[in-house]
């Protein structure tokens, strides 16, 4: 008898385990990836156009990936989140900018640990860093503009990763 409770038990944890892993893999609402990366390399060629697949320079050492999610949340204000998927060896986030026609707002890692604290709009990262975004006010909401995130390494070297994106 106890074996048989054993290998039921076994048999659901692998289920659960199955299903949550599968879980991952299919998000009903798909968060964008689509996006330019300026590298040295081709900031000098003007390649920065956005595609549907994440853009990432020839250098398999310097690929940027970013995700946008815009899916409604239920909480008081307007935003979205990002999370940077892969990043370049070396590499850490040194500054966030919107940049649109009627707007330009440009928080460092330490201003958008403080809007995170306090929930103030611009730029935000969570208390435990597990979360990245960007509160509005509704005047911004259907605005077109240019998320820029750029990352520097211990050198100076710089990567820059852009697109531009409709506020919801």
């Amino acid at each position: 008898m106890n074996t048989h409770k054993y290998m039921v038990l076994s048999s659901a944890l692998i289920l659960l385990l199955m299903a949550s892993a599968c879980s991952n893999q299919t998000n009903n609402a798909a968060p964008e990836t689509n996006a330019s990366v300026t590298t040295p390399e081709n900031e000098a060629t003007g390649n920065n156009s956005a595609e549907t697949e994440p853009e990432t320079t020839t250098d398999a050492d310097k690929d940027i990936q970013v995700v946008i999610d815009q899916i409604e949340k239920p909480i008081e204000g307007n935003s979205f989140d990002f999370a940077v998927k892969q990043l370049p060896k070396g590499f850490a986030l040194a500054e966030m900018q919107w940049l649109s026609k009627d707007n330009m707002i440009i928080n460092s890692v330490q201003d958008a640990i403080a809007n995170g604290a306090s929930g103030a709009d611009g730029f935000y990262i969570s208390g435990n860093g597990q979360m990245t975004g960007f509160f509005y006010p509704d005047s911004m909401k259907g605005e077109t503009g240019k998320i820029v995130i750029l990352f520097k390494d211990e050198q100076g070297e710089e990567l820059t990763w852009k697109k531009e994106l409709t506020l919801k």
